[in-house]
């Protein structure tokens, strides 16, 4: 009798060891569990972040290309204006 109180004792012992591990690995899962939701929003963050970078990139790259384009234009009117002032003074209509 004493033998099956001795065993069931160290059973007992043996048995709150594995559950004080399991509740250890059960508290460091939920950690876990949160850590990789934080990096989940972070991830999301950057996402975002790189969408608005792209987006500023693109109008940055694209800038000259719009000043070359006015440019252009301001030429040809220049040119145009110059033609006519030279056709006119020709004719004897400019002063």
């Amino acid at each position: 009798m004493i033998q099956m109180v001795t065993e069931n004792d160290l059973r007992s012992k043996d048995n709150a060891k594995r559950i004080e591990k399991l509740e250890q690995r059960q508290n460091e899962m939920g950690e876990l569990v949160t850590s990789v939701a934080l990096i989940a929003q972070r991830q999301e963050n950057v996402e975002t972040d790189v969408k608005e970078i792209k987006a500023d990139v693109k109008t940055l790259t694209e800038k000259p290309a719009k000043k070359w384009d006015s440019m252009g234009e301001k030429l040809l009117w220049l040119l145009l204006a110059a033609v006519i002032g030279f056709a006119l003074a020709h004719v004897g209509l400019a002063t």
